[in-house]
């Protein structure tokens, strides 16, 4: 601008170049420089994984005209395998179930809340913890479903705790589906497998 270089800082400013610390143009630098490959990398995995979906879906098809199945499509597959004939190499495609809960959870959670007053002198400290973690929401606004799952298969035959997991049941609703590749490999059949790791947080 006018001959004079700026840099915006993260109020929207514009400092003149000569205002930045050299430190913070270094790392302002660094950080772009690797930015610019994690961008790339992050949408050359997103291409791999459309490449990868589609390949299996038409290698489904395939094997649905060889056996004269019915055109079904996708909505009626579930997990699957597929594997190298020399066993070395395995594809597992597995579908999840994605869960929200409806008004009726309040409703279970009010029913625990009576069963754990009232029992707050002689109730086993572990089951007063996970009701506590249930409910307790993480930083998405999200209630703890493991938990919630393990509420429903603790065995106790007080009448309102019943009521409260019947509750629970009911407000469980699959909300939509979600897909999940992965793949692995072993140096012969009679090992065992090992993940190839796609995840940079587990590489």
């Amino acid at each position: 601008m006018n001959d004079n270089q700026f840099m915006q800082d993260a109020h929207g400013r514009l400092l003149p170049i000569g205002m930045v610390k050299p430190a913070d143009k270094l790392q302002d630098e660094k950080v772009r420089d690797i930015m610019g490959w994690v961008l790339a990398l992050s949408a050359q995995v997103t291409r791999f994984k459309e490449h990868t979906m589609a390949d299996l879906t038409a290698l489904d098809t395939l094997l649905e005209q060889e056996y004269k199945l019915v055109k079904r499509g996708n909505k009626g597959k579930g997990n699957r395998t597929y594997m190298t004939v020399d066993g070395l190499f395995q594809i597992k495609v597995q579908v999840a179930d994605s869960i929200d809960f409806g008004p009726e959870l309040q409703v279970g959670k009010g029913l625990l809340d009576e069963c754990m007053n009232e029992w707050s002198a002689n109730a086993r400290p572990e089951i007063q913890a996970i009701v506590t973690r249930a409910f307790n929401t993480d930083k998405e606004g999200k209630i703890n479903r493991s938990e919630i799952f393990m509420l429903l298969r603790l065995d106790i035959e007080d009448e309102r705790w019943q009521n409260a997991m019947r509750a629970i049941r009911d407000a469980m609703r699959v909300v939509g589906k979600k897909e999940y590749v992965r793949f692995f490999t072993r140096a012969s059949a009679e090992d065992g497998w090992t993940t190839i790791t796609i995840d940079l947080a587990q590489a």
